[in-house]
């Protein structure tokens, strides 16, 4: 780990899911002092309360990495959460993390930004979200920025690998009963399961023996099939990529960055697919709305994201500076891969 330091780091930088948070100190000029693994916090996923706790805790055993500290351990903490999504929550979120005084500003933001810088070369940018769930956020170069709600059905949502496992299923079932047409899924999601037709799993989730989250795992089959050739595959493979082009196209236009070359960053598990046609639509429907853009894939962890953010902030010029977020990257993607330990 690099040299340890007192207090007063620059930024304390966090990254929180729903199921886990990461936290980085960060120098000044870039370096890395601390990094820790910690437990949620949420205020959606666990309670406010605990989402506290969790975050002090985990505050602290960072602070220790670097030697004598005591609170506040930075100037600047910046949080890309998730669950941060409306006013209210921002409201509930500063006076929580406020009230713990860990550092002397406090920046809070939607986890789909810290996404975005965290594949950026620059403050700037577009990011498509595809995990369980999907959503989309961008950034312009006057700092304007755009993002949607992405609460499922409830805001028109459709996509990621919930809603990919949902149409593949029923694609199988149809199948099955002569309501569609024939397709490789009818067979390989059942066995996915242990189960030998589409009806045996329609079944088993509709009696709880395997609970619908369990949907998810069937994206990869259906990039699978789409890949082999499977048309029934393919046209949820397409639909998906679809609704992320429109996203992309919604965000550019309404930041009026067609004309630009904005990065578009893929962020999610679902893009761990290598399925060449899903990519090759993607490209192409973007690049229909922005000649320029150019497509990136997340490959650094994403408490990345705010750590820059962070430098950014920090910069005379408004942009963390290019070798020093390169090291910072660096970095950070040793430690996640646990070749650097603190």
């Amino acid at each position: 780990m690099p040299e340890r330091q007192s207090r007063p780091a620059a930024i304390l930088c966090v990254d929180g899911g729903n199921s886990k948070a990461d936290l980085a100190l960060v120098a000044a000029d870039g370096r890395l002092l601390a990094a820790v693994h910690g437990s949620s916090i949420s205020h959606q996923a666990v309670t406010v309360d605990r989402a506290m706790a969790n975050l002090r805790a985990s505050a602290a055993e960072m602070g220790r990495l670097v030697g004598e500290f005591e609170f506040p351990i930075a100037r600047l903490g910046v949080y890309a959460l998730a669950g941060a999504d409306y006013p209210s929550d921002l409201r509930l979120l500063r006076r929580g993390i406020g009230a713990l005084e860990l550092t002397d500003e406090v920046v809070i933001l939607n986890d789909t930004f810290g996404a975005m810088r965290a594949g950026t070369t620059r403050p700037w940018g577009l990011v498509l979200i595809c995990g369980r769930g999907i959503n989309a956020a961008a950034v312009a170069p006057n700092g304007r920025s755009a993002r949607f709600d992405a609460v499922g059905p409830f805001s028109g949502d459709w996509g990621g690998g919930l809603a990919i496992g949902y149409a593949a299923h029923g694609a199988a079932v149809r199948a099955r009963d002569g309501r569609g047409p024939k397709t490789s899924l009818e067979r390989l999601i059942p066995a996915h399961f242990g189960l030998r037709s589409p009806t045996a799993l329609t079944r088993a989730l509709y009696h709880g023996q395997i609970p619908e989250e369990r949907l998810s795992e069937v994206a990869p089959i259906a990039f699978e099939a789409a890949g082999t050739g499977d048309a029934v595959a393919r046209s949820i493979v397409d639909r998906l990529a679809d609704e992320l082009i429109t996203m992309a196209r919604a965000l550019l236009r309404r930041l009026r960055m067609t004309r630009l070359d904005p990065e578009v960053v893929l962020a999610g598990g679902v893009f761990s697919t290598t399925e060449p046609g899903f990519y090759a639509r993607l490209e192409s429907g973007i690049r229909d709305a922005a000649p320029a853009a150019r497509i990136v894939r997340l490959a650094a962890p994403p408490v990345l994201g705010p750590a820059l953010i962070g430098l950014d902030r920090l910069s005379p010029t408004g942009a963390a500076n290019p070798r020093a977020a390169d090291a910072l990257r660096s970095a950070l993607e040793a430690w996640a891969s646990g070749r650097l330990r603190p």
